[in-house]
Parts: structure tokens; sequence; C-alpha cells
């Protein structure tokens, strides 16, 4: 079988599947549950110095559902841990000492002044940790009070913290980044710049996910009134994707090593992570859905893949995508593709020729011959994928590239000459060039 076994920034762990920073790795018990599933390793929830932490006692947790009530996203306003610094600290130390093999990695939050930060690593180090997550992502509570988001949001501070830490501290440094700002790779590069071993990312997207129209209180509602939270879960997994990939393709921190986090809930997700440039990934809503066993299937998914694909180990697979991902004026605007409608597998629902009538390129028939018949136009379509998104059935819609380089519209040859925008005649700035 492939080797699942992990090193990421000098961290070992029997597989790359940890447990991100939140309510599951609050304390020891729930920690070695999670150990006896087979995860790892852990973030243990976040730490800080303030003894006047206290949580909500109502409602901690908004939800965004699909239609079959799958769980979709959770909104969540929980602070950082509210259990004494102490016993958290005894508890850690205790645990890695009965579980060597698997990952301890401690998060921590104190306010934005150096003495803060080196004193709790101090604490830290001789719990006999495996490294530190620096948590510069919270958006919610935590940033009100000058940390969290609004330290991971001032790329300046992150490297300003990042260096305090390494100074006095030989466990590896991990920044965990806040996706609450425009351009990701800024704060990464700073984090670099600041001597970071690694970063970790997403934390949570600022969110309000709904309102209560009776009591017109956002939700989750404390005695009425509610506050915007961090958001996660499989709905925010596009945007952690996609600034997984920023980060890996970036000049300045494209080796960097990149813990990859946000709505990872089965192996390929995690592969998916993986393949564009993360060297292990953070679990959360995933093990608060279905409780810690989750990684069960997600241990013996991903083996089972790179068995099949050939991969030996995780490094292996990691960045693998990473060179495919590219600015939309570099793709090829010579491929064509086609929809190609399964009539075995239709079920006459009418949905593609619906959209693709009422918002797209009128390219889908409704009836031949007075019947219900669904077929596309190929003068019409112009690739789009709309009716293969749309579609109940999968793989009932599917695209075919039209390989004789033919436009089935006007019928003429498309025009080799120009790959991509870059080149292209309605390119203004190709104009100004040539």
């Amino acid at each position: 079988m492939a080797d699942l076994n992990s090193s990421f920034a000098g961290i070992k762990s029997p597989n790359p599947f940890w447990l991100a920073s939140a309510p599951p790795t609050d304390k020891a018990y729930n920690v070695v549950r999670a150990f006896e599933a087979g995860w790892g390793g852990v973030v243990w929830k976040t730490l800080g110095e303030d003894p006047n932490i206290v949580n909500v006692n109502g409602p901690r947790y908004g939800a965004v559902y699909s239609a079959d009530r799958r769980l979709m996203g959770l909104n969540n306003i929980e602070l950082i841990t509210d259990r004494p610094l102490q016993i958290n600290l005894d508890e850690i130390k205790q645990v890695k000492r009965d579980w060597p093999d698997r990952a301890m990695v401690v998060s921590l939050m104190v306010p934005c002044e150096e003495k803060n930060w080196k004193d709790i690593l101090k604490k830290v180090e001789d719990t006999g940790a495996d490294g530190v997550e620096l948590n510069f992502g919270c958006p919610h509570g935590m940033s009100e009070r000058g940390m969290g988001a609004s330290v991971g949001q001032v790329p300046e501070y992150i490297e300003m913290v990042t260096r305090w830490c390494k100074e006095v501290s030989s466990m590896p440094v991990i920044v965990k980044l806040t996706p609450n700002i425009t351009d990701i790779r800024y704060p990464a590069r700073a984090a670099l710049a600041g001597g970071a071993d690694a970063v970790s990312l997403i934390n949570t997207v600022s969110s309000i996910v709904s309102v209560n129209l009776d009591t017109m209180s956002p939700e989750p509602s404390i005695d009425g009134k509610g506050s915007h939270g961090g958001y996660c879960g499989p709905a925010v997994k596009p945007i952690a994707l996609n600034m997984v990939a920023e980060i890996a393709r970036d000049a300045d921190t494209k080796n960097l090593p990149i813990s990859g986090i946000g709505g990872i809930t089965t192996w390929r997700d995690a592969a998916e992570f993986m393949a564009l440039g993360a060297g292990n990934v953070q679990v959360c809503t995933a093990a608060m859905t279905y409780g810690f066993r989750v990684v069960e299937e997600m241990i013996t998914g991903l083996n089972a893949w790179m068995d099949e694909k050939g991969h030996a180990n995780i490094d292996s697979i990691v960045g693998k995508a990473t060179p495919n991902v590219t600015d939309w004026q570099y793709l090829n605007l010579n491929y064509v593709t086609k929809a190609r409608i399964d009539q075995d597998a239709c079920i006459k629902c009418g949905r593609c020729h619906v959209v693709c009538e009422d918002t797209s390129h009128q390219a889908i028939t409704h009836t031949v011959n007075g019947e219900r018949h669904y077929e596309v136009i190929d003068e019409e379509c112009v690739g789009c994928n709309l009716c293969v998104s749309v579609c109940p059935v999968q793989d009932c819609i599917t695209m075919e590239e039209i390989a004789s380089g033919m436009d089935v519209r006007t019928n003429t040859p498309v025009n080799r000459e120009y790959a991509n925008w870059t080149t292209h005649p309605n390119n203004p700035m190709a104009k100004d060039k040539a």
C-alpha cells in the first residue's frame, strides 16, 4: 500500500490528516478519542493568557444546509479556549507523552506585544509539543481585541510577531492565515519573511449566515442579538483551494510548506488540496458533523486512490496540479467543446433546456416530432458547461472536445494563430503592442 507517513515542516505523523484548532481539540478527552480513531495529529484549540475569556452559554453555531439537509457550512461565534491555561498545558504534555507518534501542535493567540508571545512560547515548549500555530485568522470576538484577523490582515504585524517567535523558540512555527483579505500572497510572504516554517489556511470567513425573521435577529442569536462569526465547512472549500494555489504558485512562496484547511470532508477533498500544494490537511467541520471516525474513510480512500494511480507517498502528490493553475489570459482560446446528452441516461426533466433557453445560448431542443426530447444544437452551443452543472443525473451530459478544430457555428477552421488572450487581436493591449 502507499505510504501515508507525513513529515510537515519537520513534524512527523502517521498520516497527513490533522484535526484543526477548534472545539474538537479543546481538551485531552477529545484529543485522545481522535487519536484512537486514527487521526495523525491535532492542533490544540487556541490558547491565550487572558483569564477573563468567557464563551457564550447560548447557541454558538449557525448552519447552512443543502436541499437534502446536508450540512454545507457552519458559522461559529466561539472564542479561543476558556479553560485555564495551565490545565491545557498539563493535558498537552500528558497526551504527547502517551501518543509520541502523533503530531501535537498548539495554537496560540495573545496580545500583539513581544513579551506576551515569548512568555507563552516558553510554556508551550515545556510541554514537549511538536510545534506551534500562530492564530492570525479568527475573524470574530478576538479580532475586536486586537488579535486574530486584526493581526492577520496586516502583513507587517505578521512578519513582526513571527520573527519574535522564531527568535526564542526552536519549535516549528506555522502561521495560520485569514481569508478575510484581498490577496492572500501578501500575508504568506510576510510570514516567510518573519521566518515561518509553514503557513496554514484558510481560517474561517467572516459571515452572517441567516436572520430569524420572527425575532429579526441574526443567527446564532443570543438573547435577541447576533454577531458576525466565522464560516467554515464544505461551502468554503473553493475559496480555500484558490488561496492554497495562489501561495503554492507564487514565486516568492512556492517552497513554503502549506497546511490546507477549509471544507475537507472526504479523501478526495484532501487529495485536491495536496495536488494544489498542501503538504497535509486539517479538518474540523467534517469531524463535528460525522464524528472522529470520519478519518477512517479518508485514510482508506486516499490509500486506495494512491495505489490505483501509482503514488508511492504523500510527497508524490503535493503540488502535482499547481503548474496547471494559470491566469485567465493564458487559457487556450482555440480549445472547443460541445455538450453531449446520453439519451439512455436522460430522465427528461428538462432542466438543461430551461436554463439554456432562459439564461444562455438556446442550444438545447425541447421537443422533436412533437415529443419531449433534449438534444444539443452544435451550431449554438458555446461549450459553457451550464447544462452539465444543473443536470441531476451524473454523467448524463458531458463535454466533448471538437478535435477537428472547426467552428461548427461558421463551419470554418479555428484560427490557431492566437493561442491565448495575450496575443488575440480583440485584446486592446495586444493591439497596442502590435
